[in-house]
């Protein structure tokens, strides 16, 4: 049986949101999943999204560490979203393992939200309607595109190629080879939902950092006497400044 899905590589992620932003420009005007915006820049700004990049830091200074991490939908061979649709709305795709939503049967009652437990699916507040990634379904199922543009949209845009996509369950297709080769995983496989997303580890590389190029030589604490200020009837930042 296929099962597609992502494989992503810490190692060489870099956080710039090419994955995101194609994803919302893709999906807020394909087939497979609309994602709106009612007010994008107000105050009250908001929103779907079906990827997400968080960002971490890790260690203590000078031995500090930044980790991207995206998140979406993990096509679970188990999804336990699907069996608490009470409509039938969620379900797997049979032919490539995809789980996707039926948005004519969806009430938006949130059940497939509490029962996944990475978080992974959002409600629409414009369509009422929950929202997921859906490895871009219509484009792998559009065939006046070329084979090879026949892929995610975030998979395409990554400046890094950080995203791989493919049959995890084809022994020799690149996912599978870059599970095997660098220890891919899955997140928390205790719980027994099988994600079909694996995550390639990050491999630390050892700082060599020189002890001097830890300290400022013209640093203001270390030298005595009084430090610099502006005089007493300088203009303020809040007076030269619009913020």
């Amino acid at each position: 049986m296929t099962q597609l899905a992502l494989v992503i590589d810490l190692n060489v992620c870099v956080g710039c949101h090419a994955c995101v932003t194609s994803c919302k420009a893709w999906n807020s005007f394909g087939e497979a999943g609309p994602m709106t915006d009612p007010d994008p820049y107000g105050p009250g700004y908001g929103g779907t999204f079906f990827n997400r990049v968080l960002t971490y830091e890790a260690g203590r200074f000078p031995e500090v560490d930044t980790i991207h991490f995206p998140k979406s939908c993990l096509h679970c061979e188990d999804p336990p979203c699907v069996p608490v649709c009470p409509t039938g709305a969620s379900y797997k795709r049979e032919k490539d393992g995809i789980v996707l939503v039926d948005h004519d049967k969806c009430i938006g009652c949130k059940y497939c939200a509490w029962a996944c437990p990475y978080g992974a699916r959002e409600l629409d507040a414009g369509e009422k309607v929950m929202a997921k990634c859906t490895l871009c379904a219509d484009r792998l199922d559009d065939e006046t595109l070329p084979p090879e543009r026949r892929r995610p949209a975030c998979v395409l845009a990554c400046p890094t190629g950080a995203r791989i996509f493919g049959d995890i369950h084809d022994p020799d297709s690149e996912a599978s080879r870059a599970i095997r080769a660098h220890g891919g995983y899955t997140l928390m496989p205790e719980l027994g939902t099988r994600p079909a997303n694996h995550y390639l580890p990050r491999r630390r590389t050892e700082m060599r950092i020189h002890p001097d190029e830890l300290v400022r030589a013209d640093n203001p604490l270390r030298k005595e006497g009084e430090l610099p200020a502006p005089p007493a009837d300088a203009p303020t930042l809040d007076e030269t400044t619009s913020w």
